[in-house]
């Protein structure tokens, strides 16, 4: 069997690194949330493929706009992205879980976003190409 990721496994002290390192500079994801306002609308389904920590995943259901959705395959990350909305009191459904095998149901999501991990999967084109539970970009109004 393929593994679903390019390089190394992002779990253990690597998966911890990249969360002190990522988490320095929050403000970078109000940027992102922006951008996410800009085509997602209030009381969007929101999808986020490679949450790693959740810091954006968390930022968005801050905003009480959306219902949001963190699918990674990396247990460490989905373990430290569980506590830290539990710590922001934000209702983040993390789930692990594979972007090229997604475990969702066409139409389970209205907006999908992968900010820096698209690179990395073995199978970008496979059923991530579809948005693995989208009707497609984002839904009609």
């Amino acid at each position: 069997m393929t593994k679903a990721y390019r390089g190394m496994s992002m779990e253990g002290t690597i998966a911890r690194w990249y969360d002190a390192s990522n988490g320095k500079a929050p403000s970078r994801y109000d940027e992102q949330v922006a951008k996410v306002r800009q085509h997602a609308p209030k009381g969007a389904r929101v999808l986020e493929v490679a949450p790693g920590p959740g810091y954006l995943s968390i930022a968005l259901a801050g905003t009480g706009d959306y219902t949001v959705t963190g699918l990674d395959i990396s247990e460490t990350f989905i373990a430290i992205a569980r506590g830290k909305a539990l710590d922001a009191g934000v209702p983040v459904d993390f789930r692990l879980g594979n972007a090229s095998a997604m475990p969702f149901n066409d139409d389970t999501f209205d907006f999908l976003i992968c900010c820096a991990a698209f690179k990395n999967f073995a199978d970008p084109a496979g059923r991530c190409a579809r948005c693995g539970g989208c009707s497609g970009p984002a839904r009609p109004g």
